[in-house]
């Protein structure tokens, strides 16, 4: 799972799995909890490009990472979200706590 979490200057890389559902969620936000209590983290980016499938589970994992690096002023984005994950984001609500990249844009 650690191979899932990088950092690029303040920038912690998530590269979410294919399946995100609660067996995944639990790991994903621990490992990334560690990321941002021990490091200087002050944004998150999910990268999304292997994701096929996001419960209800994903998108906490989203919110409380959100919620954490929100309190620090830092910024969450998505990257290479397919058009399946793309519905999710915007029928969660996510976009409205997401900065969502998309190919040809500078974030």
């Amino acid at each position: 799972m650690e191979d899932r979490f990088h950092m690029i200057e303040n920038y912690l890389m998530i590269r979410m799995p294919e399946e995100i559902d609660h067996h995944q969620a639990a790991a994903l936000s621990a490992g990334a909890d560690r990321y941002i209590m021990g490091r200087a983290v002050k944004h998150i980016v999910f990268d999304f490009e292997d994701t096929r499938f996001m419960d209800s589970s994903g998108v906490g994992v989203v919110i409380g990472r959100y919620k954490k690096i929100a309190c620090f002023g830092g910024s969450v984005y998505a990257v290479n979200a397919d058009p399946q994950i793309m519905r999710i984001i915007q029928v969660s609500g996510l976009k409205k706590v997401l900065h969502v990249v998309e190919e040809g844009t500078n974030a």
